[in-house]
């Protein structure tokens, strides 16, 4: 499956992978996404993770990991580009 057709809000993702220790392990449900961020909803609030030097683990299809580089792009651009 490739992420970068689909849209991401609403799926559940867990860092498995930052350059910021504090973030990594975070699980929770992507309620919004820019160019360079997704932001969870981690137990009631909402956290914002860089995708640079980030590695995701989203809950599609048993697990799909992804590095951030891959979906760093504006969401609707994203979507545009993997036609």
């Amino acid at each position: 499956m490739n992420l970068r057709k689909r849209e991401l809000i609403g799926l559940q993702v867990e860092v498995v992978a930052a350059m910021d220790p504090s973030q990594a392990h975070v699980q929770g449900r992507v309620v919004d996404e820019t160019r360079n961020t997704l932001i969870l909803e981690v137990q009631g609030r909402e956290k914002r993770i860089p995708k640079h030097g980030t590695r995701f683990r989203f809950d599609v299809q048993g697990g799909l990991e992804v590095d951030g580089e891959e979906i760093r792009f504006r969401p609707e651009d994203r979507v545009k580009k993997a036609r």
